[in-house]
């Protein structure tokens, strides 16, 4: 049986399934996805190590090469799940002609939603390399998870309590020193570095308490931002800024695998820094130096109105075409 004679008979299993029993249908889909996803993360857990300590001991390309292949098979599965088992999804998709798989980008992106991820894997395969973010050093202790982001080069970062530093002032300025340590291992190979740079998760609520000038957007932080392109803006071939929207409303992990997504829209658009600006973050001025922190500021604060903007007719859109 061919690949599409198989996507069709498992397409026409689930559509004879939901009419019979949509709660039995959601919690088959819910079972069978976390399911191979949990299966396939426990399968590969060990190659990944063994390839992992390898790289790690040794320094060996392959071995490297051979962990990023394990990290896109296993969203290459959620992909399939996504494409397979869950009912069809709108996506409307826009983003540049001119992205490459093997390039080095820094992405930012609105953050509503869990699901966000799983959409930026989705949509990034085939388009664009592996995506990577910071993470806490500590995450390194947990099992499975903490090692696979260790292996695949997610830049780990220490950070110092405000006790600490004011013990001991040198700590001041260890973050940007440990963003750039953290993300050399990044400069010789594809990545997109991914950073939310509202800081959590949209919330109506949170909306509400912040008074946000930006209707469906939380105020944006310019910290991370600042560190990634401050240790990697003279590598990277561009700035990417993602906008997703949810028009159903924002959904749950466990919406997405119950198939209970029915539309996604996702934009991404090139952005640029302002003349100059680049060679001041990469000197490390953000932290000693007013002036740089304000131009920052400034270019998120538009970068946002904009952002608002494409989120509005964006969601315009999906009520006009259905």
């Amino acid at each position: 049986m061919s690949k599409n004679n198989n996507t069709s008979f498992i397409k026409k299993t689930w559509g004879q399934l939901q009419p019979f029993s949509k709660p039995l249908a959601k919690s088959a889909r819910f079972a069978v996805s976390t399911g191979t996803i949990t299966a396939n993360s426990l399968l590969f857990s060990l190659p990944l190590w063994g390839m992992g300590a390898v790289k790690l001991l040794t320094g060996n390309k392959l071995a490297d090469k051979t962990v990023l292949k394990i990290a896109n098979h296993w969203i290459h599965t959620n992909n399939q799940l996504i494409n397979h088992v869950l009912p069809t999804i709108d996506f409307r998709i826009h983003l540049p002609n001119d992205l490459s798989a093997q390039g080095q980008y820094i992405l930012i992106s609105n953050h509503q939603s869990w699901v966000d991820t799983t959409v930026i894997q989705y949509i990034s395969e085939n388009r664009l390399p592996l995506t990577r973010f910071f993470t806490k050093y500590e995450l390194l202790y947990i099992p499975v998870v903490g090692q696979a982001f260790y292996f695949l080069d997610f830049p780990m970062m220490k950070r110092y309590s405000k006790e600490a530093i004011a013990k001991n002032p040198a700590l001041k300025y260890r973050d940007i020193i440990e963003a750039k340590r953290a993300c050399k291992n990044l400069i010789d190979k594809p990545f997109t570095l991914l950073n939310f740079i509202e800081g959590t998760r949209y919330t109506p609520k949170k909306h509400a308490l912040q008074q946000s000038p930006y209707p469906n957007l939380l105020k944006p932080k310019a910290g991370g931002i600042a560190l990634a392109l401050g240790a990697l803006g003279n590598t990277v071939d561009g700035i990417l800024d993602m906008t997703i929207v949810y028009p159903d409303g924002i959904p749950s992990y466990q919406d997405l695998w119950q198939g209970n997504i029915k539309r996604i829209g996702v934009d991404i658009r090139r952005v640029e820094l302002p003349s100059g600006l680049l060679t001041q973050l990469t000197d490390g001025r953000f932290q000693t130096d007013d002036a740089t922190k304000q131009a920052v500021y400034a270019w998120i604060d538009k970068l946002w109105q904009q952002k608002s903007q494409i989120m509005q007719k964006m969601l315009a859109d999906f009520e006009q075409c259905p």
